[in-house]
């Protein structure tokens, strides 16, 4: 098949995101599958005292990234159940004000559960975290700084939305 006959890939900007109870990893991605920018990333630490502040610092980090890197798509990590039923509510609930925000700026969503996650990062969907951290400086750049789990899991959310690709509706 000629050059001029194949599909192009068509970048795309996403605001990944890896809800937490405690910490929000927070990373904007742009590029395509096989050539992710990194263009930022953070570790957000909502304030702990009232539940409702809570959400409300969550939705308004949501909302100030979305304002800032106008992404194409959001993405987040599914819900998965832990033990602790303290945390995973907390979990919840930061997931519901991260896709208000999201649909309050009409913006699609991609799910991606944690298997898709370690397959698109590693290739491999029973990898730990540890596989994971040590691929994503092999898949982009870095810029060097000291980054916690949650933001290192928000940049792989980031790099498996750009695999699958925008959401059907």
């Amino acid at each position: 098949m000629c050059s001029k006959c194949l599909p192009t890939r068509v970048a795309m900007r996403i605001l990944a995101i890896d809800p937490g109870y405690d910490r929000l990893g927070i990373a904007v991605i742009e590029g395509d599958a096989s050539r992710p920018i990194l263009l930022w990333s953070d570790c957000v630490t909502p304030q702990k005292n009232v539940r409702a502040q809570r959400l409300a610092s969550v939705a308004h980090a949501v909302t100030h990234a979305i304002n800032k890197y106008t992404p194409d798509v959001l993405a987040i990590e599914t819900l998965f159940f832990s033990s602790n039923k303290k945390t995973a509510l907390g979990v919840a609930e930061s997931r519901g004000a991260i896709l208000a925000a999201a649909g309050t700026a009409s913006l699609p969503v991609i799910e991606c559960s944690p298997q898709q996650v370690k397959s698109a990062v590693t290739g491999h969907g029973g990898a730990d975290k540890a596989a994971i951290a040590r691929m994503i400086p092999r898949l982009l750049s870095l810029p060097k700084k000291k980054r916690l789990d949650d933001e290192m899991d928000a940049i792989a959310i980031g790099v498996t939305a750009l695999a699958l690709g925008l959401p059907r509706h």
